[in-house]
């Protein structure tokens, strides 16, 4: 069997930040941003005969972390759930508060523990130089991964400097 050779011409870069994002709202208004106004300057493109946009949505997660407490606020058990869309995250979130089987079985009473909470957007973006990329988003950092020029880790870290919450 043949081994597999590592290819050097792929690179991924990280970017870890200073403070997490606030929460998904955060999140979701820099990816609507890039979506929108197409800070990396990519095009669109064709493959297998469809249409794709300059920048796209690959995959997205957001999980929710619980706590459970008794009646003296000591914690008495944990738990999250993962949704794909930030509409599913606030509607889960309001259903595990509210249900009072999986509460009893606790044996306390849930809080929301947003600072465990994390999220994550992954965006397709084409260069104009053919390459396709990806910048994903998350909570703690900023990751750019499969590309081969240089000038595009530059371009994101020239936008990423002047976006507060990405410092």
């Amino acid at each position: 069997m043949a081994d597999f050779t590592e290819n050097t011409t792929i690179r991924s870069a990280v970017r870890r930040l200073a403070n997490p994002l606030p929460g998904v709202a955060s999140l979701d208004a820099i990816v609507q941003s890039v979506i929108l106004n197409n800070p990396f300057g990519c095009v669109s493109y064709m493959n297998s005969g469809v249409n794709h946009p300059p920048v796209e949505k690959t995959k997205e997660t957001y999980t929710a972390r619980f706590v459970y407490q008794d009646a003296g606020a000591k914690r008495i058990g944990s738990g999250s759930e993962g949704y794909n869309t930030i509409a599913g995250f606030n509607a889960g979130i309001a259903a595990m508060l509210s249900n009072a089987a999986n509460n009893a079985a606790h044996g306390g009473t849930p809080v929301h523990d947003e600072e465990g909470d994390t999220y994550s957007v992954t965006l397709k973006c084409h260069d104009p130089n053919g390459e396709l990329y990806f910048v994903n988003l998350s909570r703690q950092q900023v990751t750019i991964s499969s590309y081969t020029d240089n000038s595009i880790r530059t371009r994101i870290e020239t936008w990423a400097d002047g976006v507060p919450a990405l410092a």
